[in-house]
Order: structure tokens, then C-alpha cells, then sequence
């Protein structure tokens, strides 16, 4: 039977294999963390040592999965300077598919393997997800070491170096056209008509292994907390994992304060950080899909879980921002020269917001603030040229597209 799911916002249940709520808004798992204490962490590798507050363990055998989670935390003092603040660096691209979405795509295909998301009628028979490149890379990787037959959606425009990445895992590839965010909910409705598990950006088992970047940070900082954690948004799933973990440790009391959260958008591309400037309590797409950024991989025009990280910043006394491309390659390139780290740009935006949250007196001198670094910069130029054998298809194609690999 799928695990149980429950609303953050209006507390609706559902034991149904589903992503959203009746209400609209996004699922996560439904938790009983009351009696988690630190001692209950296991010897097991990476992430799978917060079994207690995940879904399920490390499968037998391990497989790459084993391999999710347990990235460094590091004080780096040589960025103190540039920020303003105490920077920690959290360096997510040291994951084997060299970004944060390892952590999802391990714990997602862990409970699918496992059968937890069998319906008595319905089982899965192979996943997808709908990426621009970072999360389609993961997906296609732990597939292929489950077993999995896997597709891949990406949009039309997507850079073709990303493309040769994601092709050597093998998976089934397509390039649609149309809005990004319709092929988002699109993949989800089709995907369940023929019994294909889409383990999009904030659905809710993609949640439950990506709260485990802040269970990480928290035990690294324990029996304290950060002042803040600072990471880049896009489609809000992330940030939803990091917001439910500090709520699930604060509920065991496991924590003593909540760390404030905030989160980093491109200035091209920023619904949500508009939504927060203004006050707004809901998220509005950015009519066109915004404009060029060189933080590609986060510009989100129609963020699925947007109104999620509204709540998220404002209920731990955070914020939402937006930064422009020139802070964002000037805080890449000194992640580079002072740290010794080489990250995507989408990667560099958390850095640059902490700097105007410094300069803005939000941040103090002093504090302690973890910044999510979520990706490696070293795989952008790798893969194979793969236009001639990637197929395009228009959106309004989907369904048969994937009743056609499900066959």
C-alpha cells in the first residue's frame, strides 16, 4: 500500500499515489518523528543513517544508493570576507551524479523497489521525471543500478552538453515542447495511467531524501544549530525537504532553535522572491518563462511547490531573494579562487544571496550561516552530442509518448 501523505497546508490525508493535495497544494509524507533523539543516527553510510526518519532503509544490497548523502560540510573563513558572515559550505556535487538530487532519486527508487508504492491493483513498473538536466542525470543513474526502466523528460531548449549526460545512463529520452510547468503536472497524470512512478522535484518521496541535506547540517552543528541555512530555489522540493526536517527535528526536540531559512532565486526567473517582496500569500507565474540567466537549472517560471517556500521562510523568519547573473558569477568565480570549488552557477546563488543578506544587516558579522553549494561545476561540458538521436515531441503528445514506452 503507498505510504501515507498529508497536506502542509490544509492537513488533508491520503493513502492515494499522489503528488497533490485536493486543495492544490503539494504532499509530503506523514511523520512521527516525536521520539528521535541523535543517539537513534546508525553507523550506516550516508543518508541512510536517519533511517528513523525516513520511509524506508539502505536496500539490500546497497547498489549506488549507498553512495547518497553524507557530503562534507566546511567552514571556509576565506569567504567570511566576501560575505560578510561566517560561511559553512555545504558541497552537495560531491554526490556520484555530482548534485543533490542523488539524495531523492536514492530514497525515491529505494521505496519503489521495495514495493511501497504499489497500489493492490497497480504496481510500478518503471519511473520517469521531468528535469533540466541535474535531476533527469540522478534519475537515470539510480535506474539503471535498480534496474528500472526510466524516461526522461526535458525541455525543448535544453543545453545539449546536458543532454550527452544524461544519454549514457540510457535512459528513454524525450525533448518536449511546451510550458515547462504544464509538463510538470502533465507527467504526473500520464505517468499514473500507465503505472510510470514520476519522481518529479516535490513530490513526496524526492522530499524525503532531500530533508536529509538539513538532518546533515543539524547533526554536523548539534548539539547547536546555524544561525541560517541559505540555499538556491527553483521548483521549491528542496527547500520543502529542508523546512520539513527542521519541523520534524523541532517537533522530537531534537533541536533547540529553528535555523532561519533562506532562499535564493535568479533575478531573472524569480516568482517566488517577487511573491515574498510583495507580500503575496500565493505564488504567480512569470508569464513568457522569465528571461536568459546564466543559472539555468533554477529558472522556474511556474514553481510547483512556490507557495510551500513562502511559508517556509516566513515561518522560520527567513526570506525569499533574488540575485542578478554578475553577483552570481562573481560569487562562482570566488568559490573557485578562495575555496578550491568548482560549482555550477545555479550552485553560486546561495553564496551571493548570503552576501546582500549581509550587507542588508539581515545577516550579522557573526553569524553562522550553512550555504547549500548543490552542484558540481565539472560536468557541463562532458557527454556526447546526442541531437541526432534524442527525439522532440509537443506536449499535447505526452500520453501517447508514454503509453508507448510503457508497452
Amino acid at each position: 500500500m503507498p505510504l501515507q501523505r498529508i497536506c502542509y497546508d490544509c492537513g488533508r490525508t491520503t493513502t492515494e499515489r499522489r503528488a497533490r493535495c485536493t486543495c492544490g497544494e503539494p504532499l509530503w509524507l506523514d511523520t512521527n518523528p516525536a521520539d528521535f533523539d541523535w543517539s537513534d543516527v546508525t553507523d550506516a553510510p550516508g543518508l541512510w543513517r536517519y533511517e528513523a526518519l525516513l520511509p524506508v532503509g539502505m536496500p539490500t544490497p546497497g547498489r549506488l544508493a549507498a553512495a547518497a548523502g553524507g557530503t562534507p560540510l566546511l567552514r571556509e573563513p576565506a569567504l567570511d570576507g566576501f560575505a560578510g558572515t561566517n560561511i559553512h559550505l555545504k558541497v552537495e556535487g560531491q554526490h556520484p551524479t555530482g548534485s543533490f538530487k542523488d539524495r531523492g532519486s536514492a530514497v525515491a527508487l529505494a521505496a519503489i523497489d521495495a514495493g511501497l508504492e504499489d497500489e493492490s491493483d497497480h504496481a510500478i513498473d518503471a519511473v520517469g521525471t521531468v528535469s533540466h538536466g541535474n535531476m533527469a542525470m540522478s534519475m537515470a543513474a539510480y535506474a539503471a543500478s535498480f534496474g528500472l526502466p526510466c524516461v526522461v523528460l526535458v525541455p525543448d531548449d535544453i543545453p545539449e552538453e546536458r543532454l550527452g549526460v544524461i544519454a549514457q545512463f540510457e535512459p528513454e529520452i524525450r525533448r518536449v515542447r511546451g510550458d515547462y510547468g504544464r509538463l510538470y503536472r502533465d507527467s504526473l497524470q500520464a505517468g499514473a495511467a500507465h503505472d510510470i512512478a514520476f519522481v518529479n522535484s516535490d513530490v513526496p518521496l524526492r522530499v524525503e531524501g532531500q530533508k536529509t541535506t538539513a538532518l546533515e547540517i543539524c547533526e554536523a552543528f548539534a548539539p547547536t544549530t546555524p544561525d541560517a541555512i541559505v540555499m538556491p530555489v527553483s521548483s521549491g522540493g528542496h527547500a520543502s525537504g529542508v523546512w520539513k526536517a527542521l519541523r520534524e527535528l523541532d517537533a522530537a526536540g531534537a533541536i533547540d532553535e529553528m535555523p532561519r531559512l533562506y532562499f535564493v532565486q535568479t533575478a531573472a526567473c524569480a516568482p517566488i522572491a517577487e511573491a515574498f517582496a510583495t507580500g503575496a500569500e500565493t505564488v504567480s507565474p512569470i508569464e513568457g518563462g522569465g528571461g536568459e540567466t546564466v543559472a539555468y537549472s533554477i529558472a522556474n517560471a511556474d514553481p510547483p511547490s512556490g507557495n510551500r517556500v513562502l511559508r517556509a521562510a516566513r515561518e522560520t523568519d527567513g526570506a525569499v531573494l533574488a540575485v542578478d547573473d554578475d553577483e552570481i558569477r562573481e560569487a562562482q568565480r570566488e568559490l573557485a579562487t578562495e575555496a578550491g570549488l568548482t560549482v555550477e552557477a545555479s550552485s553560486a546563488v546561495p553564496l551571493a544571496g548570503a552576501r546582500d543578506l549581509a550587507e542588508a544587516g539581515t545577516l550579522a558579522n557573526g553569524d553562522d550561516v550553512a550555504v547549500v553549494t548543490t552542484g558540481t561545476g565539472l560536468k557541463e561540458a562532458a557527454g556526447s552530442s546526442t541531437t541526432d538521436v534524442v527525439d522532440s515531441v509537443d506536449i499535447d503528445r505526452l500520453d501517447a509518448e508514454l503509453s508507448a514506452f510503457a508497452e
